[in-house]
């Protein structure tokens, strides 16, 4: 068992750590065209081709989608919760509480962990953190709502025709499937090396509040994903996917969310710089609990 799980969580670190050694060695790495090019076109592509190429049912996507707004919603009320009785501002910590790193390391972690059951169940996860992180989300850092932003979401067209085509049963045509897992494929890596390349620019400030917070991340998170795997009754892969999901660290995205709107970005950098450095210890650990019982 620790081979196993060594095997899965150090080419996600490995990856992300060639990312920080290039910002460290002051190469050049444009965040926002890669990412632009990850949220455009790779991840639109990844869940296309992931939902209608790998084994996975209708019904299944759709319970996982279910299941992970539950999650996020359950996540953002304990946050909530937890924010106001330490009074510490919502507006700025709510978000990164809430929307966890479920591209960057969970897609890696899930497909590492289950194989392409948990890529396509992960994918879902993924889809439904990015749409509601891009809407809702946004809605926090900004103050105000901006559901329009859905249909600009490419994401969201990507999640939504995939479904179609598995509700009807025709996988698309082999020209498109093959075409998007193509551009889809430079997805993950990309996401990996742009992490370790965020973590190397971003620092850390108030490190004792920083890591309270990342605790709180990683401990609610993996309640209720707990709790919301009960509840719909999830088994197996599907059950293992979500509870790793909820028990990721605070996105990166966050961070970008945070200097746009101007909420205190230096400390939402050091939750998300010290949040996963905890899941460095924290996913191995939940790997143990979590593979037995989905193998």
């Amino acid at each position: 068992m620790p081979s196993e799980i060594f095997a899965i969580v150090v080419p996600v670190y490995l990856c992300a750590a060639v990312g920080f050694l290039w910002a460290r060695l002051g190469r050049a790495f444009d965040t926002v065209l890669v990412t632009d090019l990850i949220m455009g076109v790779g991840a639109p592509c990844l869940v296309f081709s992931s939902l209608v190429s790998y084994e996975i049912q209708f019904a299944e996507a759709v319970e996982m989608i279910a299941a992970t707004t539950v999650a996020i919603a359950c996540m953002a009320g304990v946050s909530a919760i937890v924010l106001g009785v330490a009074r510490i501002p919502l507006n700025t910590f709510l978000a990164p509480l809430t929307f966890g790193n479920t591209g960057n390391m969970g897609i890696p972690l899930c497909y590492f962990a289950f194989g392409e059951a948990g890529l396509s169940l992960a994918i879902c996860v993924f889809a439904v953190t990015s749409v509601l992180h891009f809407t809702v989300g946004q809605a926090i850092w900004s103050g105000r709502a901006g559901w329009a932003d859905v249909l600009r979401t490419p994401l969201v067209w990507a999640a939504v025709l995939a479904l179609i085509l598995m509700a009807t049963g025709w996988g698309g045509a082999p020209w498109l499937t093959r075409t998007t897992s193509l551009l889809g494929s430079f997805t993950v890596p990309l996401m990996q090396l742009t992490l370790g390349v965020s973590l190397a620019r971003l620092g850390v400030v108030r490190p004792g509040r920083s890591l309270a917070l990342a605790l709180v991340k990683l401990f609610v998170g993996i309640g209720v994903g707990l709790a919301v795997a009960g509840l719909f009754d999830l088994e197996g892969v599907a059950a293992g996917v979500l509870i790793l999901a909820c028990a990721m660290p605070a996105a990166v995205f966050n961070y970008m969310f945070a200097v746009r709107y101007q909420r205190s970005p230096g400390d939402v950098a050091s939750l998300v710089v010290v949040s996963t450095l905890l899941a460095a210890l924290a996913v191995p650990v939940l790997m143990a609990l979590l593979l037995p019982e989905s193998s």
